[in-house]
This record gives C-alpha cells, sequence and structure tokens, in this order.
C-alpha cells in the first residue's frame, strides 16, 4: 500500500508507463485482496428499499427530503419501502430521477 501511495503521490503525469503499469496493477491486486480475503467488497441492493436505503445514505438524505423531492407523501414512501404498499409508477419515476436508481433494476425488482 505504501508503494501504491507514493506512487499516486507522484501524480500520473509524472510517472513512467512502467509505473503507471505497476500502479495499475498493484492497485488492482490491492481491490481483489479487499473483496477476498478482508470482504469488503461493497453490497449490491437485493430490493428496491435496500437500494433505496443505500442511496439515502450516499446523500446524506432521509425518507422525508426524499418525498418531497420527489412529490410523494412521507407516508406513501415510508409504507413502500417497509413492504406495506407496492411501488406504483410514479414512485420508481421519483427515485429514478432523484436518487439515480437504475431503471432496470427497478423495473426488474418493482
Amino acid at each position: 500500500m505504501v508503494d501504491i501511495y507514493n506512487l499516486m503521490n507522484k501524480g500520473e503525469s509524472a510517472l513512467t508507463k512502467s509505473e503507471l503499469r505497476k500502479l495499475s496493477d498493484m492497485s488492482l491486486a490491492a481491490e481483489k485482496y479487499e473483496d477476498e480475503v478482508l470482504g469488503l467488497k461493497p453490497l449490491t441492493p437485493k430490493t428496491i428499499a435496500d437500494a433505496v436505503a443505500l442511496k439515502l445514505f450516499e446523500n446524506k438524505m432521509n425518507q422525508t427530503q426524499l418525498a418531497k423531492s420527489m412529490g410523494l407523501t412521507k407516508s406513501k414512501v415510508s409504507e413502500v419501502l417497509a413492504g406495506k404498499r407496492k411501488p406504483d409508477l410514479q414512485f420508481l419515476k421519483g427515485i429514478h430521477k432523484v436518487l439515480k436508481i437504475d431503471a432496470k433494476f427497478l423495473l426488474e425488482h418493482a
């Protein structure tokens, strides 16, 4: 990791082709180690509620802010995310637009 940081601190434009290749190889090896050995691989959401929760966290938003930005009531958003209500087209379009959740994922999980 120290070698990776040292190369990164030099700046990409200051690296030789050999150093760029070394940096790339070491970065891929470090990522593989983190994913497979340390278990740090990013979680892949399996439900719309999981995807929304992840995006809310990433965007430092809460359900009330989400509902307001989508033009929906807080209760509707809460009910859909709790599984008490099926997501309708307005909800799906809203989270796609506001949270940039992949439309294909939404359609497959709706």
